[in-house]
């Protein structure tokens, strides 16, 4: 990224910060309402403490989200669904050492 860049995108978060919306790009981002983790678990080919272990979850309360006793909260569906479309991904940031 260039030193222009950065000046540029400076300059739209502060005309942003002082309520100029027209000069900043927004995304929107939607959390899906639900999640399939039962799915995702099954295209990665994985059993419920394989998944869990590779992605940190508890194995309890995964097999209560695929058997519909608890639903994931926001941040957990925002796991759920990266690790649908990137777990390579997911797994590289968890990694330690």
């Amino acid at each position: 990224m260039t030193g222009r860049k950065i000046i540029e995108g400076l300059g739209e978060a502060v005309a942003h910060a002082k309520g100029d919306h027209t000069r900043a790009k927004q995304h929107l981002i939607r959390v899906p309402d639900q999640v399939d983790v039962k799915a995702i678990r099954k295209q990665l080919k994985m059993t419920q403490r394989e998944f869990a272990f590779r992605f940190g979850f508890n194995v309890d309360t995964l097999q209560n989200w695929e058997q519909g006793r608890r639903f994931p909260e926001g941040a957990a569906r925002v796991l759920l669904k990266v690790i649908e479309r990137c777990p390579d991904a997911v797994e590289d940031a968890l990694a330690t050492g």
